[in-house]
């Protein structure tokens, strides 16, 4: 009895982790599959599709040119944000690759990159509004949404004002310009980066505007990995230094839209 229950804890062992018993771990998993999943979710100017529905964005070029360098596959999975740690501990993914914002509280379960984008949370609402809600005073009592597990949805709570405020999560950052363009919701919390390329003049949300001078959180993105794949880490690393050295990255974040918030200039 006690040598099936060694088996079958060692069984269970490397299922879970793929860690022992012989299973691959760190970059010889990655490397053995020949692929590195990538979690995104749908976050213009990062990824997103393009009119005949190709996967498009910086961050969609930039895992791509960081899988030729390093010999894998990038293969890109649409995760629940919210469930992005539990994707990566579980080995649904291999990587968070999505405008991720580096925080404490995420060091504590999952390793970064070398940060690329210099970022911020904003707060939006419709141009008709912005002179009503010009400050943080003047939202106060306003509904407001952001991504339910982001960077947003932290600003808000960390806000004395806003934290006050009637708050509704939304699935995705998406969803919360949706909110917003529909009445919903009279403010929203997004990030910089995707305000920039979602609420200028000829896109779906032109009635939409950044409130100028109302600023929270600054902010780093970074990609996410497993705390175990320190061996993964060093080569992603190198590939990221590569393509900053050679004018691959810096390129790519210019013909996003990213030059102002581009880290590496």
């Amino acid at each position: 009895m006690k040598k099936f229950l060694l088996i079958a804890l060692c069984a269970l062992m490397c299922l879970g982790a793929l860690t022992g018993c012989g299973g691959a771990k760190d970059w010889a998993y990655i490397e053995e599959k020949g692929e590195m999943v990538i979690g995104i979710t749908l976050f213009e100017p990062m990824n997103y599709y393009d009119e005949n529905g190709k996967l498009i964005g910086f961050e969609t070029e930039f895992a791509e040119a960081v899988c030729a360098k390093l010999g894998v596959s990038p293969k890109f999975q649409v995760i629940d944000w919210e469930q992005k740690e539990n994707e990566l501990k579980s080995r649904t993914i291999d990587a968070i690759w999505n405008g991720l914002t580096v925080t404490e509280e995420r060091k504590e379960n999952m390793a970064f990159s070398t940060a690329y984008v210099s970022n911020k949370q904003v707060v939006i609402a419709k141009k008709a509004n912005a002179e009503k809600y010009a400050t943080i005073e003047g939202m106060a009592g306003a509904s407001i949404t952001a991504e339910n597990g982001s960077a947003g949805e932290t600003a808000i709570k960390a806000n004395a004002v806003l934290s006050q405020n009637s708050y509704v999560a939304s699935a995705a950052q998406k969803d919360v310009l949706l909110e917003v363009k529909a009445g919903t919701s009279e403010l929203g919390v997004i990030d910089l980066v995707m305000a920039l390329a979602s609420i200028k003049e000829g896109t779906d949300y032109a009635d939409l505007t950044i409130i100028e001078g109302v600023e929270l959180t600054a902010e780093e993105y970074a990609i996410g990995l497993r705390l175990e794949d320190t061996e993964f880490m060093k080569k992603l690393n190198a590939a990221i230094d590569e393509l900053v050295a050679d004018g691959t990255l810096g390129a790519l974040a210019e013909k996003y839209g990213l030059a102002d918030v581009y880290a590496f200039k």
